[in-house]
């Protein structure tokens, strides 16, 4: 069977899933690098309310 194979989110480097203990990541400084836009509010979540009036905003 043929490995599993995926982009790393952060550098798009093709990478193995199984035994990658970096995973989804294809290496420590690619996590960390994720983990430190998360810190910096680099990336964020949308409220529920955000999502729903998005939402009603299209219809």
């Amino acid at each position: 069977m043929a490995e599993k194979r995926i982009k790393c989110p952060v550098c798009k480097k093709e990478t193995n899933w199984e035994n990658n203990p970096y995973r989804p990541f294809c290496s420590e400084k690619c996590k960390l690098a994720d983990l430190h836009k998360w810190l910096n509010e680099e990336y964020s979540i949308q409220e529920n309310s955000a999502i729903a009036t998005n939402q009603e905003e299209k219809n």
